[in-house]
């Protein structure tokens, strides 16, 4: 007689054991897995974000377009709002308080002031709440987080071109002749835009895990911006008439929008010489550009996986 043989059901213990992490790390490399959301290298980052360039470039140009889609003036708004600005100041530090005396050719000083520091000032704003204010598209996509407060940064630069314009107008009513040395606003400008690129994504990043940093923002960057010589000359305040101690001035000075507001002075009032400049100042602009810029990429792209998360 054959004799049928029948293999017993498994039992518990001998249901294959489960592969230790060592073993499915080795698997996914195998496969060429990685882990979904996980932080690039440094290098890779910055491939990725130079990649994304176009994407930058239209995102900004699409914001700065709708910013005043529903006003009847639209992007007239883009010249008036910097300009009213600066007519608000003037009426208030020139003429009542003064802020004048002594100065050549003020409403080119306090223009070109007010212009600058904007431009800083609504590229960090912008920057604190890049991420905070647009999880739906953090979610959605995968793309370097690194791309919102950059792309938010060259829109303010784009705006900043408008108000360029209406400035070159205002020079030329108020006596200021074009010259050379209106060339030197060009780097002065992109050593500013990597200063406000940098800082941008540094409050992005602490936007993104304090929401209500962006309500603080605003007094912090009246208090900066009182400091920072914009209605007035920081060259005559802290002169040797002026009774402040010795040391204020050169800590006035190394304020990173003091050094860039100087120099656009520098480079397109003719009554604005090098003798009101602080010393060294195209290297202390170099400087803030590379610490900011760089530091703050750093920054920001630790916390790479954490954005929209929570």
């Amino acid at each position: 007689m054959s004799q049928v043989l029948h293999t017993p059901p498994p039992t518990p213990d001998a249901v294959a054991p489960v592969p230790a992490d060592h073993d499915l790390a080795a698997l996914a490399a195998r496969h060429g897995l990685s882990v979904s959301g996980a932080r690039p290298s440094l290098p890779e980052y910055v491939r990725q974000l130079w990649a994304r360039r176009h994407f930058i470039t239209a995102f900004a140009t699409a914001k700065l377009t709708a910013q005043y889609s529903q006003a009847k003036l639209g992007q007239v708004w883009q010249v008036m709002t910097p300009l009213l600005n600066a007519a608000v100041y003037y009426f208030i530090f020139g003429m009542l308080m003064n802020t004048s005396r002594g100065v050549e050719d003020f409403v080119p000083f306090l223009v070109t002031g007010v212009f600058v520091w904007t431009f800083t000032q609504s590229s960090i704003m912008a920057g604190t709440k890049a991420v905070s204010g647009n999880l739906g598209l953090v979610r959605a996509l995968h793309f370097p987080r690194a791309a919102l407060p950059v792309s938010f940064c060259l829109q303010q630069l784009q705006q900043l071109m408008f108000s360029m314009a209406a400035l070159v107008v205002i020079l030329l009513a108020f006596g200021v002749p074009p010259a050379p040395s209106w060339v030197l606003a060009v780097p002065a400008l992109v050593l500013q835009f990597v200063f406000n690129a940098g800082v941008a994504l540094i409050m992005a990043r602490v936007g993104s895990k304090i929401p209500d940093m962006a309500q603080l923002m605003p007094f912090l960057l009246r208090t900066w911006m009182y400091g920072s010589g914009v209605m007035f000359s920081i060259h005559h305040m802290t002169g040797p008439d002026s009774g402040l101690p010795s040391w204020v001035g050169p800590l006035l000075q190394v304020n990173p929008a003091v050094v860039y507001i100087d120099l656009m002075r520098f480079a397109l009032i003719d009554s604005f010489g090098g003798g009101m400049l602080p010393d060294h100042v195209w290297a202390m602009a170099a400087g803030w550009a590379l610490v900011a810029g760089i530091g703050g990429f750093i920054y920001f792209w630790k916390a790479e996986e954490t954005y929209g998360r929570g």
